[in-house]
């Protein structure tokens, strides 16, 4: 197992390593050893999974205030995903930068983000599946957005007209938003 350093703190690419021969392959998706020898030493409590039919579906920009922030471990295993990741960690000296990587079910790389991490991802194929654990479980009371074509932020998606839910097209820029990281 490897992780990539992306230039923002605690922000991580994980290449798992992957056993394979004529009956197919074999990989530990996680080891907590294997992974606290990384350096990422948080305990997953909750699995999602999120199922998107067509291709330039947009979700996020999303995070959890805290105190029920969340770390992220995420991996696409069906089709394939653009996923970004923002540092809104305001004393962070990458505050406002972001990093995106793409992942899929054939690359089976993953993504770790830290607490004080706004998340989203847009598909770039139909069908597809996405999966990740997190250290805290869901709080509706917690839960925000910030746009995901907030100016200051300036994240390149890829795609002109995205399919996107009603709660991200009403989510506030980040100047406008109570994010307390």
């Amino acid at each position: 197992m490897k992780a990539v350093e992306t230039g923002i703190k605690g922000l991580v690419v994980i290449e798992p390593d992957c056993h394979g021969d004529h009956r197919g392959w074999f990989m530990e998706t996680y080891s907590k050893p294997k992974f606290e020898a990384l350096g990422i030493t948080c305990e997953f409590v909750q699995d999602n999974q999120s199922y998107s039919a067509q291709k330039g579906t947009l979700r996020g920009l999303h995070f959890q205030k805290n105190p029920m922030a969340q770390s992220k471990l995420l991996r696409c295993t069906r089709g394939k995903i653009l996923d970004v990741a923002v540092d809104i960690r305001k004393n962070s000296p990458t505050y406002k930068k972001w990093f995106a990587v793409e992942l899929s079910a054939e690359n089976k790389k993953q993504f770790f983000m830290p607490k004080g991490m706004a998340h989203g991802f847009v598909t770039l194929t139909d069908d597809v599946e996405v999966q990740y654990k997190v250290d805290a479980v869901y709080a509706p009371e917690c839960d925000r957005s910030i746009r995901f074509d907030d100016p200051d932020l300036g994240v390149d998606w890829g795609v002109s007209d995205p399919v996107l839910s009603e709660k991200d097209l009403r989510a506030p820029l980040l100047c406008d938003s109570d994010a307390d990281f």
